[in-house]
């Protein structure tokens, strides 16, 4: 019996571990965390924080092909026919555009903020999927150095109880999902280069509340002059310990005419607002290799009940440091 036991905990390990691939930084051999692997067709997931993710035929019979990117890597495209156990990424970092990295200023300063947009209405909400990464432009009013020191970013959570729901004190739905942040250069209206090559990420759960203060000081980006785009993107729901769990782009629901694949939406929901007058937030669909950043407003071809009623921005806040001159 004992030996039964044993042989069948081998058997799932085995079963576990099959198709585990992890992605490493050619020169170093660290992971390269949070990559992203595409499928070509639209969809596909990413890596966990140490470069690993789950790839099987039988989990995605139809998948030829892999497209494997990650901020500052050459993209890799590869077959999915004997996949490798490990797969080393080569570096290609470009020169970042209007990024001041400096030691500690030792300058006097102004602490100011932009507020975010709260908002408890679940009909005003956009329902967060893997598939899609929002940004939201940030002008610069003057040409006095500033740094960013805090992104704060609007969730509304889910009551238990639909009834309760306005209540205060509701009992929330429990969530752990991780989320990726990124900043964005502004290239003639719409997001540009990368502002930094880090990887920033976040857990947020139903206890934060109705937004998340993400400290993004140590990082030391500064206002481009013309401007800059901070995006969100979730990565999918994680376990009590922050790890990033296997999560499916879409749910397959069965239909007469086959199986619809409809995309799975992840907690917290992202409240949308009306009061903002210009039309400072893009989309994009990140698994789709080549793909641009599109205006979210009417007439741009996106399918949302949102800018049917005029709904047209994420409306984040940010704090920042404004220095004084020499």
């Amino acid at each position: 019996m004992k030996y039964t036991i044993f042989w069948f905990f081998i058997l799932s390990i085995s079963i576990a571990t099959h198709g585990q691939t992890t992605i490493i930084d050619e020169e170093t051999s660290y992971p390269v965390s949070y990559a992203t692997v595409s499928f070509g067709d639209g969809q596909g997931l990413f890596a966990d924080n140490d470069g690993m993710f789950i790839f099987t035929k039988k989990l995605y019979p139809d998948v030829d092909s892999l497209y494997i990117s990650a901020l500052g890597y050459k993209t890799i495209s590869l077959a999915t026919t004997n996949l490798p156990d490990t797969i080393k990424m080569t570096i290609e970092l470009n020169e970042l555009d209007e990024v001041l990295l400096t030691a500690k200023l030792d300058r006097k300063f102004k602490r100011e903020s932009i507020k975010p947009y709260l908002d408890d209405d679940y009909y005003k909400c956009w329902l967060p999927t893997i598939e899609s990464e929002i940004a939201v432009f940030f002008p610069n009013q003057n040409d006095k150095l500033k740094k960013i020191t805090a992104v704060k970013f609007p969730i509304s959570l889910e009551s238990r109880d639909w009834k309760k729901r306005k209540r205060a004190n509701a009992d929330k739905r429990k969530f752990s999902t991780l989320f990726k942040v990124k900043f964005y250069a502004n290239d003639n209206g719409s997001p540009g280069n990368v502002l930094t090559y880090t990887n920033i990420v976040f857990r947020v759960t139903e206890k934060n509340g109705d937004k998340f203060e993400l400290d993004v000081s140590e990082h030391d980006i500064f206002f481009p002059k013309n401007g800059f785009f901070v995006s969100l993107q979730v990565l999918g729901y994680t376990d009590s310990t922050g790890k990033l769990l296997p999560n499916k782009k879409y749910k397959e629901i069965k239909s007469s005419s086959g199986i619809v694949k409809i995309p799975t939406n992840f907690r917290p929901l992202l409240p949308f607002t009306d009061e903002i007058n210009d039309h400072r937030t893009f989309i994009k669909r990140i698994f789709i290799n080549g793909n641009d950043w599109v205006q979210f407003k009417q007439g741009n071809g996106i399918e949302s009940s949102l800018l049917r009623t005029n709904i047209n921005n994420y409306g984040v806040g940010i704090s920042y440091n404004t220095y004084k001159d020499e």
